[in-house]
């Protein structure tokens, strides 16, 4: 708790004194050119308006559209918002979020990623090397899951990606708990196989959920 307070001092401090941090989608486009400090700060300062249900928030990953695609469910998301315990939060013990989905026919792994879009692309969770149709609550290891931590009274939606592969990857891209603007190209990374060939992606799931800080 000590610590997201001095980070929320931090990042208060960078938006008096800087224009790259204010709370709207610019200024979340500028903090990704800014320093490794400010970027900590992206989701502290995400405009909470981006999640008005009457505006439809781009995923950033158009790429997997053109793919099949398959359900995706977690009982850790009732009525469209994420459950207190996943969170990085003085309400949660940041356990990752239940999984559970059908397997794909010549699938070898499954990858995970969690994605906060609304802050520029800031990765929750990456996990490789699954062979399992289900995960329970809690199974990701903490080098590879921080739980959603927005601002108190900021709204984001978080979104989990699990993608189907036909050969395993040797590593994910992507910075955990930071923005990643290119979380696109890392998706189409997972597309070509150990020799380049394209067309490693077999099939993918979206689940998404709103979390209050």
């Amino acid at each position: 708790m000590k610590n997201r307070i001095i980070t929320a001092l931090m990042c208060t401090t960078l938006l008096i004194g800087t224009a790259g941090c204010t709370a709207n989608e610019t200024s979340v486009s500028a903090v990704s050119q800014a320093d490794t400090t400010s970027e900590n700060c992206v989701e502290e300062t995400a405009d909470e308006n981006s999640v008005n249900p009457d505006i439809v928030v781009d995923s950033g990953v158009d790429y997997l559209e053109g793919h099949e695609k398959f359900e995706v469910t977690s009982t850790d998301l009732k009525n469209g918002v994420w459950a207190d315990i996943i969170s990085n939060t003085d309400r949660g013990t940041n356990a990752s979020p239940q999984l559970k989905w059908e397997a794909v026919d010549g699938a070898t792994e499954y990858v995970i990623y969690m994605v906060d879009m609304n802050a520029n692309g800031f990765i929750h969770w990456k996990s490789k090397g699954i062979t399992d149709t289900e995960i329970p609550q809690g199974w990701a290891a903490s080098s590879d899951y921080v739980g959603p931590w927005p601002a108190p009274g900021f709204t984001h939606i978080y979104e989990i990606y699990v993608v189907a592969l036909k050969e395993p990857v040797d590593r994910l891209k992507g910075g955990l708990n930071s923005g990643n603007p290119k979380f696109e190209e890392f998706i189409k990374g997972l597309d070509s196989d150990s020799e380049g060939n394209p067309g490693n992606v077999l099939a993918y799931g979206k689940i998404s959920g709103k979390f209050t800080g």
